[in-house]
């Protein structure tokens, strides 16, 4: 039975790489993600060649917080201790505006510490890990230059600002390159992706483009959002015009051309990736903060289709951001319809399910 069984384990491997070798845009190192087959608990369900089943399964509720109490989950990293950062918005229009923004730290077990609280008025958005595991998170202070910009937690907890940011301007998205030691920031209002040292500086505007830039007559105008360095290039989602950009870093650190991978994807929020070698996405679609389409977690696949899977039924409620650590999925949701219901989603990705939907 064991000589069965570990046949049977080895044919399955086998078929995962001739799958993925016939669907090379899937960009996933095969060997790596043979390995995150086998060592997933969601590989229980390969039986030698089925790819069928939901490509995202056992939702449930990690964490709710409290609305009324500003604890509006916005974005969110996953860390390598199991551990997650969570920003917190902080006051709403519903919240008299009475309680400041939080940056979060939720422990496997559970266990909540507040890492830096804001001041009434600001929101904290954009959160990241660097390559030594420092936090930066993205403090919003509208009109306030003294305040408004990014900032990283030393090593005794006290937050250092080390990219100051026009008060007008609205700092979102954060991403990392640490090969080079690069910060960039995805500016909400805008339209530009700044760029900085890790260890602090002036802010320089790295790229500028009308991709970038927010629809003014929305009820919510907000341009480029989430915002992940990959593979060498950073990607970028455009909150109002719903598409998800590829901009390739050259050698001298400037930014290439920008490709458009997938649109028609209104308020897409923060995305990430399958893996460190795929360029197969998560992305949020926050469509109930604004009114303007579904509230869904959809999967982009490099050739630019895309397919939801979670909506709204899976107690979706203005999702902003997902995180993937191993086989498993993160959502934020801030729960801005009533009746408010702000929380901390997980979730298991089918392996087999998601690479079937590659072929199509």
């Amino acid at each position: 039975m064991q000589q069965q069984q570990q046949h049977t384990a080895r044919r399955s491997t086998s078929s995962a790489r001739r799958f993925l070798r016939r669907n090379v845009g899937i960009a996933l190192a095969v060997t790596a993600t043979a390995a995150v087959l086998v060592s997933a608990p969601s590989a229980s369900a390969w039986t030698g060649g089925s790819y069928g089943g939901s490509v995202v399964t056992d939702v449930r509720t990690a964490a709710t917080f409290d609305f009324a109490a500003g604890e509006i989950p916005e974005n969110i990293t996953a860390n390598p201790d199991g551990s997650v950062t969570l920003s917190m918005l902080g006051s709403c229009a519903v919240c008299e505006r009475t309680h400041g923004p939080e940056l979060m730290r939720i422990s496997p077990s559970g266990e909540r510490s507040v890492l830096v609280t804001g001041q009434v008025g600001e929101a904290i958005s954009g959160n990241a890990r660097g390559g030594d595991g420092t936090v930066f998170y993205a403090l919003w202070a509208p009109g306030n230059a003294a305040r408004n910009g990014v900032y990283r937690l030393l090593g005794d907890g006290t937050p250092q600002r080390v990219a100051a940011l026009p008060a007008d301007s609205g700092p979102n998205g954060l991403a990392v390159d640490p090969a080079t030691g690069t910060l960039y920031i995805a500016d909400s209002l805008k339209g530009i992706v700044w760029s900085v040292p890790v260890s602090g500086g002036s802010a320089t505007s790295w790229l500028t483009d009308a991709a970038l830039a927010p629809v003014p007559t929305e009820a919510l105008p907000i341009g480029a959002n989430g915002l992940r360095f990959h593979n060498g290039a950073l990607w970028i989602s455009n909150f109002n015009k719903g598409t998800l950009l590829r901009v390739p870093i050259t050698p001298a650190g400037a930014p290439g051309p920008i490709r458009q991978v997938a649109g028609g994807l209104p308020n897409i929020d923060d995305l990430s990736f399958l893996t460190p070698f795929s360029d197969v996405v998560f992305a949020a679609q926050n469509g109930s903060s604004s009114n303007n389409g579904p509230d869904r977690v959809v999967v982009i696949y490099p050739n630019g289709t895309y397919k939801p899977v979670l909506t709204s039924a899976d107690g979706l409620a203005s999702p902003s951001a997902t995180a993937v650590r191993g086989d498993r999925l993160y959502i934020t949701d801030g729960g801005v319809p009533e009746p408010h219901d702000p929380k901390l989603q997980t979730a298991r990705i089918n392996f087999p399910a998601l690479l079937a939907g590659a072929a199509h």
